[in-house]
């Protein structure tokens, strides 16, 4: 294998491995009295690490992350800059709530504070420069691992849509049983209601002595 060749694999992983370390960054500006909540999907087993700064003011404002279950997961008072991280067992849907606590009729410019917050899973969000020191990693072989965490996210989200692609199979056939077994039953139904009706006015002709 040529060296122009090796070097056109080590910039093509590069490149995949800058491309794969994208985060979800974004801002916004709280005023006093305001919330504002995000939601965010989280894997099963993976590590969600979130980035925060808010600018300087005169309202204070209190950070809380808590999943569908009600169970918290990071809280803050008084918030500034900071990192919090978390994991979940299963699949599921977290909840980010900044809240400015002031009075909302306040004017003061300094009221108003912006919010920025990187959220980074599971490669992303590891420290990949404290692996290659701890395991003396060189770089191409930093890349490697890197690529290789990815690829396996690339895995786990693949087999993730297969079971959800199976619960919904399975969903899907046991409406459709549902469904066929009460329509029977609704058929059923409907053939016993007229055969007692021809029964019934059969015997209400009878006496009446019309038939």
């Amino acid at each position: 294998m040529s060296p122009s060749w090796n070097l056109h694999v080590v910039s093509v992983i590069c490149l995949l491995a800058s491309l794969s370390l994208c985060a979800n960054g974004l801002s916004f500006y709280l005023t006093p009295g305001a919330k504002q909540c995000l939601k965010e999907e989280v894997h099963k087993q993976q590590m969600v690490v979130g980035q925060y700064s808010i600018s300087d003011g005169d309202t204070a404002i209190s950070i809380l992350v808590t999943d569908t279950s009600g169970h918290t997961l990071f809280t803050k008072e008084n918030a500034k800059q900071g990192k919090f991280a978390f994991t979940e067992d299963e699949f599921d849907i977290v909840e980010i709530c900044f809240t400015s606590h002031g009075n909302a009729v306040s004017n003061h410019m300094r009221s108003k504070r912006e919010v920025k917050l990187t959220l980074k899973h599971g490669s992303e969000a590891k420290d990949y420069d404290r692996i290659a020191k701890a395991e003396k990693l060189k770089p191409l072989e930093l890349e490697l691992r890197r690529l290789e965490d990815l690829a396996q996210e690339v895995v786990n989200d693949f087999q993730y849509m297969r079971e959800r692609e199976k619960e919904m199979r399975d969903t899907n056939e046991s409406t459709n049983s549902r469904v066929f077994w009460f329509s029977v039953f609704s058929i059923g139904c409907l053939v016993s209601l007229a055969t007692w009706q021809v029964f019934y006015l059969r015997r209400y002709f009878q006496a009446k002595k019309l038939i």
